[in-house]
């Protein structure tokens, strides 16, 4: 695979064999399944933290919907249980069936979803745990490095 960031980069970054090898594995399903434009969608950043994924999916009803969230995967698929009875002078409302996979970061879970005015809005969250979020690390000491500072003065 060649990595559009340059080698430079990766000699000094240690821990991040996932990150590459899902890379690897997205460009591997890019080539082999082109992206689905149907139904159109919007990924929506809301906050820092929150995000929505928006499919426009006029003419689906809530049993005809599926979601599945496995791993770091969310699949959104519908089938269309009846076709409507008539004769259409004019079709422009698609009703196909379809599925999309997303690829959700391992800290992301889904929230929740809701089918508003044709769109089903699914509601993701990035979850940092404590032990991932910054922190300062002391050198020798458990004492906080302000304390350390304040009696290095004191004894001067």
């Amino acid at each position: 695979m060649n990595y559009p960031f340059g080698r430079d980069v990766l000699l000094s970054s240690v821990g991040f064999d996932r990150l590459l090898d899902a890379f690897s594995q997205i460009e591997k399903s890019v080539s082999s399944n082109p992206a689905p434009n149907y139904p159109p969608y919007n990924i929506v950043k809301q906050t820092e933290n929150q995000y929505l994924i928006e499919l426009a999916v006029a003419g689906f009803k809530r049993d005809e919907i599926d979601i599945t969230a496995e791993a770091n995967k969310l699949t959104i698929s519908g089938k269309v249980a009846a076709q409507r009875e008539g004769e259409f002078l004019h079709r422009g409302i698609a009703t196909r069936d379809f599925r999309h996979e997303f690829t959700l970061a391992e800290t992301v879970v889904v929230r929740g979803a809701d089918l508003v005015d044709g769109l089903l809005v699914v509601r993701l969250e990035n979850v940092i745990p404590e032990e991932k979020k910054p922190r300062k690390i002391l050198i020798g000491g458990t004492e906080p490095s302000l304390v350390i500072e304040n009696q290095r003065q004191q004894a001067a």
